[in-house]
């Protein structure tokens, strides 16, 4: 079975940082594309960056310049590094897995497979 456990959110200043981790079990995130996506209450869920397994990488134009993700193949874990957060970054994180050979656009959730349960991050003014 493919589990994928969050972890890393928490309450935070406007302009500080936080990095979230996931944890794959199951699958080898090296081989597969990885996606971090945000859902705020009452809001749709929205892309927010992804990595395939060549190590490029995606970014909304909204987190552009100040996320980054990345991955440590030895761990098995994905990273979101976030900086220079604002408060409309205010939502729950979710990372997610594609199937084998996903080559769709990266940003829409149906090119992932399986989902993690979320980690909250709130950023205060």
């Amino acid at each position: 079975q493919v589990h994928l456990v969050e972890s890393g959110g928490g309450l935070v200043q406007a302009g500080g940082s936080l990095r979230l981790s996931c944890a794959v079990s199951g699958r080898t995130v090296s081989n597969y594309l990885m996606g971090w996506f945000r859902q705020a209450p009452g809001k749709q869920r929205e892309f927010v960056a992804a990595i395939r397994w060549l190590s490029t990488s995606y970014y909304a134009n909204s987190v552009k310049g100040r996320f980054t993700i990345s991955r440590d193949n030895a761990k098995n874990t994905v990273y979101l590094q976030m900086n220079n957060l604002k408060t409309e970054d205010t939502s729950v994180y979710h990372c997610a897995i594609g199937p084998v050979g996903s080559s769709g656009p990266p940003s829409v959730d149906n090119a992932y497979e399986y989902w993690g349960q979320g980690t909250q991050v709130t950023v205060s003014s």
